[in-house]
């Protein structure tokens, strides 16, 4: 899951539901395991499988027609308890950006520390984005993050995102909390040098 990022061009899988909190992006059946691997497979699983474990064809994880590592999601994404566990679902399943127009506090930063980009858009963009999506499930979108940029292949529009500038240099970087003071050491261990 840690890896650097840049800029990131992809197909994306539409979920034009709103205020998805985070038992159904991971039931908290499966919440016993304590490493990030396999969270993946149970993405959405409520969603994706009937109770006898058979795949459910409408849901858009099952359905061909859409992938990508961009998953474009309703307003009010990641609501309910902070399990960090949703995020790594979402980063095991593959996805490296999630674009809304809300995202809880948590999980949004949830997603940050796990090398998930939450991209937060106006209503309207989001509206767009969904209309390209469904008129043309191959259509691209381009999120640059040196630029802070969110652009629609399909249409050309483009919207500015924030993103806090340490965990910016941190995706950029491909590091985690504990990679970013191992880098600084060294200053670490010269300020406290200085401070006695």
């Amino acid at each position: 899951m840690k890896a650097k990022f840049n800029i990131l061009t992809s197909t994306c899988v539409p979920l034009p539901l709103e205020n998805v909190d985070t038992d159904q992006i991971i039931p908290a059946r499966f919440l016993k395991a304590t490493t990030k691997e396999g969270f993946g497979e149970n993405l959405f699983r409520d969603w994706r499988y009937d109770k006898q474990g058979n795949k459910i064809d409408s849901f858009v994880l099952n359905d061909p027609t859409y992938g990508g590592q961009i998953l474009v999601a309703g307003k009010n994404f990641g609501s309910g308890s902070s399990r960090e566990h949703a995020a790594w679902a979402i980063a095991d399943y593959g996805f490296r950006v999630v674009v809304s127009s809300f995202f809880a506090d948590i999980h949004k930063n949830n997603e940050l520390n796990n090398f998930v980009l939450p991209v937060v858009v106006t209503e309207e963009f989001l509206a767009e984005l969904f209309d390209s999506i469904f008129k043309n499930p191959k259509m691209e979108v381009e999120v640059n993050l040196p630029e802070q940029t969110i652009t629609n292949k399909a249409t050309g529009k483009s919207e500015h995102f924030e993103i806090n500038a340490y965990k910016k240099h941190c995706l950029m970087n491909g590091l985690d909390d504990i990679d970013f003071l191992l880098t600084n050491k060294d200053k670490i261990e010269q300020w406290e040098k200085a401070s006695k």
